[in-house]
């Protein structure tokens, strides 16, 4: 409330929208989306990874203290087993390991604290390597799974069940449900000794790695949901693990 016009004032989610004035008198914490442009099969958007960490990182913005703020999304990120496949651009993790350093050391000369909110698998490697620098040299940051409760079923590894459902939920007009495909269903397990050698088009030539035509836009909001609880506790709780990320 605005006691000098009496009047509500819209609380501040997105840094994008905030100016620098206002964030110099109380030090916000950061959300910061990171996400991938790679192939999702022939059914889902390349920034699949980026809206639902985005999606993830802005309703758990509103949901913890007025002084998290939520950045703009990280839209590229470690996919070297998408290269196959066009649209797909993977910074790798050596630069995508120097990008989140040098972010984290920036937005912690005014930031009190850092989360780095992750929608692709294939970001681990570089935000364990980056997080652990940045906190070893004194800055609180700390990184969160984009995961839901239980988590994804060993063959719904990519574009399958659970990320069609999200993305029904949250962007249903940018999923072409005339096109999806059911991909290779076999255990992820089984899958990543090829996946090593030839990336996911040696094992799936759709991109695919699940059945995406078993997605609802209920089932998508349910998981949308415990992604965000499972993100609020983890940033309330605060206990980093020896790799940064939030248990």
């Amino acid at each position: 409330m605005n006691s000098s016009y009496h009047r509500r004032v819209p609380v501040r989610v997105e840094l994008g929208n905030a100016t620098s004035t206002e964030l110099s008198t109380v030090p916000p914490s950061l959300l910061v989306p990171l996400g991938s442009t790679e192939q999702h099969g022939p059914h889902l958007p390349l920034d699949t990874d980026t809206r639902i960490a985005a999606a993830v990182a802005r309703r758990a913005g509103v949901r913890l203290a007025h002084d998290w703020l939520v950045a703009p999304a990280i839209a590229y990120g470690a996919s070297g087993e998408h290269q196959e496949f066009a649209g797909t651009i993977s910074i790798g993790t050596e630069a995508l390991t120097l990008l989140l350093v040098e972010y984290g050391r920036s937005a912690a000369c005014w930031a009190a604290r850092l989360v780095f909110v992750n929608g692709h698998g294939g970001n681990a490697e570089a935000l364990s390597r980056a997080v652990r620098r940045l906190r070893a040299e004194g800055r609180d940051v700390a990184w969160c799974p984009c995961a839901a409760v239980g988590g994804s079923k060993p063959a719904d590894a990519h574009a399958g069940h659970t990320e069609t459902s999200v993305l029904l939920h949250i962007s249903p007009n940018d999923v072409l449900t005339d096109r999806w495909l059911a991909g290779n269903g076999a255990p992820l397990s089984e899958l990543l000794p090829s996946m090593r050698r030839g990336g996911v088009a040696a094992v799936s030539p759709v991109g695919v790695l699940g059945d995406p035509t078993t997605a609802t836009a209920v089932e998508g909001e349910r998981i949308l949901d415990q992604m965000v609880d499972g993100c609020v506790t983890r940033v309330a709780r605060w206990a980093p693990g020896p790799d940064g990320m939030l248990t």
